[in-house]
């Protein structure tokens, strides 16, 4: 008895059952047996390279179309999406569209299994092993699958639950009744074409003797014969378009048969919401910035990091708050009181850089020593897009990586480079230089805590850095002239006591191997006052 078993990589089987619209959303389970015959027909045509049905391959069908086969269906459900299709015409000056279903079966990774009761000779089973084997889809061109023929003795154990109905037989609750389309008995079709075909012809009767019939009797004699296939392969191979031509409410050859399938075949319900695992806890998250175009100059300049940062954590605590009040202290910095936490700026801080060195931003590091939780992380992963003023418009973002801050050490070149000098040598440097302007917090003194040196000394030890040895102030020269024009004030924000910065450097008595980046000053969570290594430890 030919089995063969059918797998759908794509975990999908979009079919219309005969007689539905596809905007009914039905889906026809199990495979009818009129589309299986007309599947393995189809695949001999454009694999096997026929021009017409060899016979050993009619002999094969017409066995297979006299039996009803027997299915054993993998669990599966129902499921559909709506496309609202453009119809070529405008109504009030908008394209009008219709809807669409298409529905489908979302099949699991079970084999779907269907034995013919039937016998074949070892050239028909070879030609069948051969075309199931070349088999790429079943239905519809999205329905991909994978078959193979099984051998009898790999079928003995198989329970099938879905099966023609035999002399009304009822099954319990557990089962219900279902219409397939199948061909009919070959020599009742033939009977039946008979019938009709000679009932027609009696209207175009040959000429008697040896009187040849006319060219125009002999067009009329086919025509009328025409709608009717000269056998059930011919059936078989008629297209919907041709039967439709022809009138025919269904194809010629094929009639409905029940069959009975359990009742949990084919699952229709509310989808159930698939509950998305929470994500670990990470300090670091790396974004990518491009623009539609891929113009890199395009992208905003370094001058605008601090107003670039504000934008880009504006829209993240928003996706996090969608729309409500929003508790996410390592993005906000603050309890469910609204007060600010206390501690050394565990919270996150967002620093737009420029990786390539060519005075643009192209990458974001965010980064909170407390770590980014689940809400954090998915509102930052589904960012897509940020802007700049003045720019081409929308700038598109993507996760380019995420872990300890350690972890942006195995970024490839050049990127590296710029990043070995923000996160420190692995040994260590004594020497840090600004990498952006430092604006003190507080107002400048002469001498005392609030003196410049003071400041940062007290905003090193504030993030638990140690004391520096030595602070130089650097003077505008190439390498730092650049950080006089950056914006310095944050937006409908508290400015600086005095919006000035300066080109810092710090030198430490031991090598500096700092867990985070060193980020001192006013809006320092925002990328102002960021500091690279100058030198390594030797």
């Amino acid at each position: 008895m030919p089995t063969v078993k059918m797998r759908f990589p794509g975990g999908r089987y979009h079919a219309t059952p005969w007689g539905h619209h596809v905007n009914e959303g039905q889906v026809e389970w199990p495979p009818s047996p009129w589309r299986l015959l007309r599947a393995l027909i189809a695949c001999g045509y454009n694999t096997q390279q026929w021009v017409e049905l060899p016979e050993v391959a009619r002999s094969m069908i017409e066995k297979l179309s006299q039996c009803l086969p027997s299915y054993r269906l993998p669990s599966a459900s129902a499921a559909h999406s709506r496309h609202y299709m453009p119809v070529g015409t405008l109504d009030k000056g908008r394209e009008k569209t219709t809807l669409v279903f298409d529905t489908w079966a979302n099949v699991s990774d079970e084999d779907l299994i269907v034995r013919w009761d039937c016998a074949l000779e070892s050239d028909e089973s070879e030609l069948l092993k051969r075309l199931i084997e070349c088999l790429g889809y079943l239905g519809r061109s999205e329905s991909w699958v994978e078959a193979e023929l099984l051998a009898d003795s790999a079928i003995e154990d198989i329970e099938f639950n879905a099966f023609p109905n035999a002399n009304g037989h009822s099954l319990d609750r557990n089962w219900e009744q279902i219409t397939l389309m199948a061909a009919t008995n070959v020599a009742e079709y033939q009977s039946w074409r008979s019938g009709i075909t000679d009932k027609l012809l009696l209207e175009f009767p040959l000429p008697e003797g040896k009187k040849k019939p006319t060219p125009k009797l002999l067009k009329d004699r086919a025509r009328v014969v025409a709608p009717y296939p000269t056998d059930m392969l011919d059936c078989l191979q008629k297209d919907t378009a041709w039967w439709k031509q022809h009138r025919w409410s269904q194809p010629p050859g094929s009639q409905r048969v029940v069959y009975w399938r359990r009742s949990d075949s084919l699952e229709v319900g509310v989808p159930q919401r698939t509950v998305r695992p929470v994500a670990r806890s990470v300090t670091t998250m790396l974004l990518a910035i491009t623009t539609p175009s891929g113009n890199k100059s395009a992208l905003p300049p370094v001058a605008r990091t601090l107003p670039q940062a504000e934008l880009l954590h504006r829209a993240i605590v928003g996706r996090v708050a969608k729309g409500g009040r929003v508790f996410c202290p390592e993005l906000t910095g603050k309890d469910n009181h609204g007060e600010p936490l206390k501690g050394c700026h565990e919270h996150a801080h967002v620093f737009p850089v420029d990786l390539d060195c060519d005075g643009h931003l192209d990458h974001i590091i965010i980064h909170a020593p407390m770590g980014l939780g689940d809400a954090a992380q998915q509102a930052i992963t589904t960012l897509r897009r940020t802007w700049t003023k003045g720019g081409v418009g929308e700038m598109q973002l993507a996760l380019a990586g995420s872990g300890a801050l350690d972890s942006l050490r195995g970024l490839p070149e050049p990127l590296m480079r710029q990043l070995e000098r923000l996160l420190g040598p692995i040994q260590g440097a004594t020497t840090w230089a600004s990498v952006t302007p430092f604006v003190p917090p507080r107002y400048l003194k002469r001498k005392g805590s609030n003196c410049l040196d003071g400041q940062i000394t007290n905003e090193l030890e504030s993030r638990r850095f140690p004391i520096p040895d030595r602070i130089e102030v650097l003077p505008w020269v190439d390498s730092t002239l650049a950080m006089r024009h950056f914006i310095r004030v944050r937006r409908a924000k508290t400015p600086p006591p005095i919006d000035v910065g300066y080109a810092i450097r710090i030198h430490f008595t031991e090598p500096l191997m700092p867990d985070r980046p060193v980020a001192i000053g006013y809006a320092s969570h925002f990328g102002l006052g960021l500091f690279g290594a100058a030198q390594s430890h030797q």
